[in-house]
């Protein structure tokens, strides 16, 4: 039941390690005139680590997430980390953020003043407490080594870390698997949740037997999808059947993690093919440094493989009943594959 503060902080032998192993990265050869299309750019991944190795700071940048009030609890066997800020006035709404792959907490630390301050930004609306967890074996949270770790039950610990932090009625937000898990709040246990928001769709509903025919717009949707999945999704094959292979290279070399981060980073953006009019180095560079001081990407990867064998799919009973709001963006990972409302409203009671 105890709640202990926590800091970041980094030994120093780790990154000594890590600038040895950048000097002396093995670099492949690469198709002439390839671009992106084989996969991460070589002259934009060695600019990438000539800035990692010479100007990069991880002292700053661990200052600068150490800026936000961190904690680590226990849950069964799960070591939880997570930011709680509180609404700088009154009492705030409970609201729990959830990260997906290959992300962490640090994406959604831009929000804490906007969502616990917001009159200052010209946003008017209500203050909130904030609650952002690492998923289990991401960063500073702990994977249990056994099998069936899924979006499913971390949606229950969510639920016993918002309790345990006091909050009997809370909202929930998430992207990736953080939708899987916000969506699985609300089916496993409505009752303590005031709606829930997702930035995008993580799990399919139900279209079996005794559901209605779908639609035009749902089938060219779903041929969208299934396109994205066959020229981009080389990597979820991998993870979902053989994460373990693929956890030695990952695990050994910074540039070989750098390379798998990097281009989902550039793919699942809004960035017109340059990264770094979304990303800058320092973003992209400490998200890579997260997984590779903490050695999570072998664990996090495993979500892949866990939620595909043993995870839940939505059955025709299943619907969230708590009010839910699905964010449109510009760019989504289907090019123009903006899931219709009918679509949603299969698994969700949309609001408006």
């Amino acid at each position: 039941m105890v709640i202990h503060p926590f800091t970041i902080q980094v030994a120093q032998p780790t990154l000594d390690d890590l600038r040895s192993r950048l000097a002396r990265t093995r670099w492949p050869d690469e198709v002439e005139g390839a671009g992106w299309d084989y996969g991460t750019n070589l002259a934009y991944l060695k600019e990438l680590v000539n800035y990692w190795q010479h100007t990069f700071d991880w002292r700053a940048q661990e200052a600068r997430l150490n800026h936000f009030a961190q904690f680590r609890t226990q849950i069964d066997d799960v070591h939880i980390h997570f930011v709680h800020e509180r609404a700088r006035q009154g009492s705030g709404i409970p609201l729990i953020l959830t990260h997906g792959w290959p992300s962490s907490f640090m994406e959604l630390l831009p929000l804490v003043p906007l969502l616990t301050d917001p009159a200052p930004y010209g946003i008017d609306g209500p203050a909130f407490d904030v609650v952002i967890p690492l998923l289990p074996g991401y960063g500073w949270s702990s994977r249990p080594s056994r099998r069936r770790v899924t979006t499913h039950d971390t949606a229950g610990l969510w639920h016993r870390l918002m309790h345990r932090l006091g909050y009997e009625r809370y909202g929930a937000q998430g992207g990736d698997f953080g939708a899987a898990v916000a969506t699985f709040m609300a089916l496993s246990d409505p009752r303590p949740l005031l709606g829930i928001h997702l930035s995008n769709l993580e799990l399919a509903p139900y279209t079996g037997p005794g559901s209605r025919p779908l639609s035009e717009l749902e089938r060219a949707y779903l041929a969208q999808y299934q396109h994205w999945s066959e020229v981009d999704g080389g990597y979820k094959a991998v993870q979902s059947t053989k994460p373990q292979t693929l956890a030695y290279g990952l695990n050994d070399s910074p540039v070989g993690l750098a390379a798998w981060i990097v281009e989902k980073f550039r793919a699942w953006s809004d960035c017109g093919g340059d990264v770094e009019r979304r990303f800058s180095k320092e973003d992209l560079l400490t998200t890579i440094m997260i997984y590779w001081v903490t050695q999570t990407m072998p664990t996090s990867m495993r979500d892949y493989f866990d939620n595909r064998w043993y995870g839940i799919t939505p059955g025709p009973q299943d619907v969230v009943t708590v009010p839910t709001a699905v964010a449109v963006f510009a760019h989504q990972f289907v090019s123009d594959g903006t899931p219709p409302r009918e679509w949603v409203q299969r698994l969700y009671t949309i609001c408006q």
